[in-house]
């Protein structure tokens, strides 16, 4: 999959806006509209709300809000909580002494989080900054105490980490030479830059030269080492997931690049062993989809392989609660990135493994036991909707839930709930994310109001799903977003989402946005083409070798369906619009359907796939 990067997507979209028949910022809405339409500045400055965390009790909430200043568009953090024990209660903000990020409570109730500032008294000290982790103590009142310094040992900046549900370690990972025994090395020879100048040297060097978009550099790799915790605070060196031996140990990046997270990396509920995900680093490496989940015993020997029969992506490690099964997503099939994602469990006793979800035809993203341990929690595209869904660890039996009442979108962000339920992050084409509590894995409330008001004081969309009879006859799913009360004839754009295996579902996103189009005084036409994801592996599958077939076909009767449903759409002035394998097949309709857009809007495509 090919996936266009943000700031070159936004810049697409803001050609297509700066187009647009109504300038956003200074004409009047569109015929019958008298509401203020949502505008490109307003996508870019609305408040976006983080992933939260959750106590071990369940009865508190953090979470961080990032705004934007709409004159220097510089983006800043304010972090709140929420008491869950009581309904209705309000968020209370938190001040913390330096910039923050990655917010995650510790088994002691502190509040634990990343900064690359020192507080003021530091500053005055002298002391020398890098991304390290701090802790505070956090009050029922949102008082924050005085900043601890966690690692105090490490010379090299922290990207990520988390704690043993013990509170007795803690495992940091960041970029750190396969040779240093330790997390940093100062002196490390940096020998893929020779000088003087910018050149780049690579003799010799296995895996990847350049990926996706960055510079790789040899030996260096993202790296996990594990401290004990004292006090809440970082005792000797630490110890090197990966091996302290190069020569005996694994050659790999944890998180895996460039998309890789905390999601591949789990602790055993005993703090005993660290669960990673890894893809070797070696020749094979560009080409392979081979990740696989290894188990440390955090003695520096070379880390168990534990999926090493598939030699397809194993992903997500999840063990559970009494620590006798890890659960984890998995694909079947070597080097193909789009294959179906099922859940595997593993007897960590005897090492029996099954495949659990091996006759569900969905695509599984995100993985989560319930906090007793009877269940697995896991999220799925499912025809424009990310639901949630409840997994029997038994029989395997998939239920989806109800969270919304039938209106799904797309839930993300779910953290199980010690007393049951769940709380999680839902977002629509509609709005961006808010955050929902559930107390029984039914019915949510929300719990935030990031945005939603806001949004209520411009003017209002109306989405409208349809299908149609596509390619072979099969059925194809699409979208029509438009302002609620505008009058006709609009003008269309047909929306190509890229991946090609991807899916403008319902969900909002910060770069492609239909709602900021549709506000300009456009209908948002999409078309989940063959080769989206949520209507099963085999109408994924279908796009394999056939890029400018079925997909046009789809998109060719996706929007003759959209014009016969909203006679209000002026089919004579319509504009194509796509990113990644939607610029590809832009500048296909460029030679294989010239004749039907006004416009053509491509950006990251590609033109030819032998310089591919």
């Amino acid at each position: 999959m090919h996936r266009p990067t943000a700031s070159g997507a936004l810049i697409a979209a803001a050609a297509l806006i700066a187009a647009a028949p109504l300038a956003a910022e200074e004409a009047a809405p569109p015929p019958g509209v008298t509401t203020p339409p949502m505008t490109a500045q307003d996508l870019i400055t609305l408040p976006r709300l983080g992933a939260p965390a959750v106590n071990a009790g369940g009865t508190r909430a953090v979470y961080s809000v990032t705004t934007t200043d709409p004159q220097s568009l510089k983006r800043s953090p304010t972090h709140y909580m929420l008491d869950l024990s009581k309904p209705g209660a309000k968020p209370k903000p938190l001040t913390l002494p330096m910039k923050a990020s990655d917010l995650a409570f510790g088994p002691d109730g502190a509040l634990y989080f990343l900064s690359s500032e020192l507080p003021p008294s530091w500053v005055a000290r002298g002391e020398v900054s890098h991304t390290k982790v701090w802790r505070v103590t956090l009050g029922s009142d949102g008082v924050v105490g005085e900043p601890q310094l966690v690692t105090t040992t490490t010379s090299t900046d922290i990207a990520g980490f988390k704690i043993a549900a013990g509170g007795k370690a803690i495992a940091v990972w960041g970029e750190v030479p396969r040779d240093c025994p330790r997390f940093g090395c100062t002196d490390a020879a940096k020998s893929y830059l020779p000088g003087p100048g910018t050149g780049r040297l690579y003799d010799g060097a296995d895996g990847f030269v350049r990926h996706w978009d960055r510079w790789a550099t040899p030996g260096l790799h993202n790296r996990i080492f594990v401290f004990p915790l004292k006090d809440g605070v970082t005792q000797g060196e630490g110890v090197p997931a990966d091996g302290t031996d190069p020569a005996t140990g694994i050659t790999a990046d944890t998180p895996t690049m460039p998309f890789g997270g905390a999601e591949e990396i789990a602790f055993a509920p005993d703090g005993s062993a660290l669960y990673f995900t890894a893809r070797l680093s070696d020749g094979k490496e560009p080409g392979s989809t081979n990740l696989d989940i290894y188990r440390s015993k955090l003695d520096g020997a070379k880390p168990e392989l534990l999926t090493g029969r598939n030699e397809a992506t194993d992903t997500q490690p999840a063990p559970s609660p009494d620590g006798r099964t890890l659960a984890w997503l998995a694909m079947d099939r070597p080097t193909y990135e789009a294959d179906r994602l099922s859940v595997r469990l593993m007897d960590l006793k005897s090492g029996t493994v099954r495949n659990l979800t091996e006759t569900v035809d969905l695509s599984f993203g995100s993985l989560v036991w319930s906090a007793d341990g009877k269940s697995l929690i896991a999220t799925a595209e499912k025809v424009l909707d990310t639901p949630a869904f409840r997994i029997d660890p038994v029989s395997g039996k998939v239920t989806e839930l109800n969270l919304m009442a039938g209106n799904e979108a797309h839930i993300a962000n779910l953290v199980p709930l010690a007393k049951g339920g769940a709380l999680f992050t839902r977002d629509s084409l509609g709005g961006p994310a808010e955050l929902y509590q559930s107390g029984d894995m039914e019915q949510a409330s929300p719990l935030t109001d990031i945005a939603t008001t806001r949004m209520g004081g411009m003017a209002n969309i109306v989405t409208r799903r349809f299908s149609f009879a596509g390619a072979n006859g099969d059925t194809v799913w699409g979208q029509i977003t438009r302002l609620a009360d505008q009058q006709g004839p609009i003008p269309a754009i047909l929306y190509i989402h890229g991946g090609p295996q991807g899916s403008f579902n319902d969900a909002w996103s910060n770069r492609w946005n239909p709602r900021t189009v549709a506000s300009q005084g456009y209908a948002v036409i999409s078309v989940d083409f063959h080769g989206s994801t949520g209507y099963g592996q085999a109408f994924t599958d279908a796009i394999g070798k056939d890029w400018g077939g079925k997909p046009l076909e789809d998109l060719q009767k996706g929007l003759d369906a959209a014009l016969t449903l909203d006679t209000q759409i002026d089919g004579t002035r319509a504009c194509a619009m796509g990113a990644s394998y939607g610029g590809y097949m832009v500048n296909w309709i460029a030679g294989n359907w010239p004749d039907r857009f006004k416009c053509i809007v491509q950006h990251d495509g590609i033109f030819d796939n032998r310089s591919m």
